[in-house]
C-alpha cells in the first residue's frame, strides 16, 4: 500500500465533494444506507471472522460487544445515515454579515474541513458513521481502523465505495488504510500535506500516541471515567435506576458509568440498594473504607481504581462529606467526558452544572445519553473532551470550518 498516494487521492476529491448540492448528498447517503442493509449478510460474515479472532486473542467481553455486528446493528447504521441525510446541511451557511464604514461587506461562511482522518479501534459502526458525517459536510475521509475489526471495516468500506461509484461519486472520497501496523499509523499521523484534521477514537493509549506523534491538527476524543454522584437529597430509587442503566446497559462504551460517588448521609441507605441492584450483573464493586464498612461484601478499592475506565462489570465507590468534596473528587479523577448528579436540591444541581469540568454534565439522567444520535445529530464522529474547536458529541457543524467572504466595490487601503 502506498500511503502517500492514498492520501493524495483523497485530497483530489475534496473540491468535487465541496461543490455537491445538498440534494445530491442526501440521495447518496440514502443509497449507501440501503446498500448496507442489502449486504448485511456478507458484512456479518466478515464480522464473524473478527469476533472469532477476538475471542481467540482473549478480547474482553465488553470489547467483543463493541465489535459485534448484527442485522439490527447494521440497520441502526443505515438508519443513522438516513438521519444524517434528514439534517440541515451546514455547508454554505452564512454565519454573520456586517457592512464596514468604507462600504465593504464582510461575512463568515461555513465550509468543509477538506480531508479528515480518523483512527479508531474495535468499533466497525464508526466506519459508516464517519463516512456519513464527513460526506454530508463535503469532506473526504481516510479511515485507519484497528486490526481487531479489519475484516468488518474492509467489507463495509467495499460496500460504501461501490455505492458511491454507482451514484457518480469518486470512490476515493472514502479510503481505508488496510495496513494495521503501528509504523503505518504513525506515518499517517504525519500526512499533514494532505489531511486537514485527525480524530482518534479509542483507548487512552491511542489518543496519547496520536497527540504526541501527529503533525496534523488533532481533536481528542477522550476515554470515559464517568461518575454518578448521589447527593443527600437524591431520590434513591431514581438513583438506582440511573446507576443500573449507566453501568450495565453496555459496559464497553465510553459513556458508561465507571465511578459512583455517594454523600455520607445516604451511604447506609443507598449503597445496599445499589449492591442488590447490580448483583444480577455480577458487578465487582470496589469501595473506600466507609463504603466497605457499610457493606462488607464489596471489595476494597485502590487509589488506581478511582482513575480507571474499566469497560467491564466493575465500578468504584467513593464516599464524600458534601457536594464540594464530590466535585473536587470528580474533577480530579475524571476524563472530562460525562458526569451526573442525582439530587432534588435545585442549588446542588446548579452548583454541579457550574463547577464540574466535563464535556457533558447531567442532572438526574444517565450518562449513557452522551451520544450524537441521542443529541439529535443523526450520528457522531466522536465525543471530544478537549476545549478547542469542539467539545462533546461531534456532529455535522464540528466537521466544518469557516472562511471570511468580503464584498467590495473598488476599496483600497490607505
Amino acid at each position: 500500500m502506498d500511503l502517500e498516494l492514498l492520501c493524495k487521492n483523497a485530497c483530489k476529491t475534496k473540491v468535487f465533494l465541496g461543490k455537491l448540492s445538498t440534494g445530491k448528498k442526501n440521495s447518496v447517503l440514502v443509497a449507501v444506507a440501503d446498500a448496507l442493509c442489502k449486504n448485511a449478510e456478507s458484512i456479518i460474515a466478515a464480522n464473524d471472522i473478527d469476533i472469532e479472532n477476538g475471542r481467540n486473542n482473549n478480547m474482553p467481553e465488553g470489547l467483543i460487544d463493541r465489535l459485534k455486528l448484527t442485522v439490527a446493528r447494521i440497520e441502526d447504521m443505515a438508519y443513522g445515515l438516513k438521519k444524517v441525510a434528514d439534517l440541515p446541511d451546514p455547508i454554505g451557511e452564512v454565519l454573520d454579515m456586517t457592512r464596514r464604514p468604507n462600504g465593504m461587506t464582510i461575512g463568515k461562511k461555513r465550509v468543509p474541513m477538506g480531508v479528515i482522518g480518523i483512527i479508531y479501534e474495535a468499533r466497525p459502526n464508526v466506519t459508516s458513521d464517519a463516512f456519513g458525517l464527513c460526506f454530508k459536510t463535503g469532506n473526504a475521509v481516510i479511515l485507519k481502523g484497528g486490526s481487531d475489526a479489519i475484516n468488518s471495516n474492509k467489507k463495509i468500506v467495499e460496500v460504501i465505495r461501490a455505492a458511491l461509484n454507482d451514484n457518480g461519486i469518486p470512490a476515493d472520497a472514502l479510503q481505508l488504510i488496510e495496513s494495521t501496523d503501528r509504523e503505518t499509523t504513525t506515518k499517517f499521523m504525519r500526512m499533514n500535506s494532505y489531511v486537514d484534521l485527525l480524530i482518534p477514537r479509542g483507548s487512552a493509549g491511542l489518543i496519547k500516541a496520536t497527540v504526541e506523534n501527529a503533525t496534523i491538527p488533532v481533536i481528542e476524543t477522550g476515554t470515559g471515567n464517568c461518575h454518578i454522584y448521589v447527593d443527600k437529597s437524591a431520590d434513591l430509587d431514581m438513583a438506582v435506576k440511573i446507576l443500573v442503566n449507566a453501568k450495565t446497559q453496555r459496559i464497553g462504551v465510553c459513556n458508561a458509568c465507571e465511578s459512583l460517588v455517594i454523600h455520607k448521609e445516604v451511604l447506609a441507605d443507598f449503597l445496599p440498594m445499589a449492591v442488590e441492584a447490580l448483583k444480577p450483573f455480577n458487578v465487582d464493586i470496589r469501595g473506600d473504607e466507609r463504603a466497605v464498612a457499610v457493606c462488607g461484601e464489596i471489595n476494597k478499592a485502590t487509589d488506581e481504581d478511582f482513575y480507571k475506565e474499566y469497560l467491564d462489570y466493575i465500578i468504584s465507590v467513593k464516599t464524600v462529606d458534601n457536594i464540594d468534596e464530590a466535585i473536587l473528587h470528580i474533577n480530579e479523577h475524571n476524563t472530562k467526558h460525562s458526569e451526573t448528579i442525582v439530587t432534588n436540591d435545585y442549588n446542588s444541581s446548579n452548583k454541579f452544572l457550574d463547577e464540574i469540568d466535563a464535556a457533558c454534565v447531567y442532572v438526574n439522567a444517565s450518562t449513557r445519553f452522551t451520544d450524537g444520535f441521542e443529541f439529535g445529530f443523526g450520528a457522531e464522529i466522536g465525543i471530544s473532551t478537549q476545549k478547542l474547536h469542539a467539545r462533546g458529541p461531534m456532529g455535522l457543524r464540528e466537521l466544518t470550518t469557516s472562511k471570511y467572504i468580503i464584498y467590495g466595490n473598488g476599496q483600497i487601503r490607505e
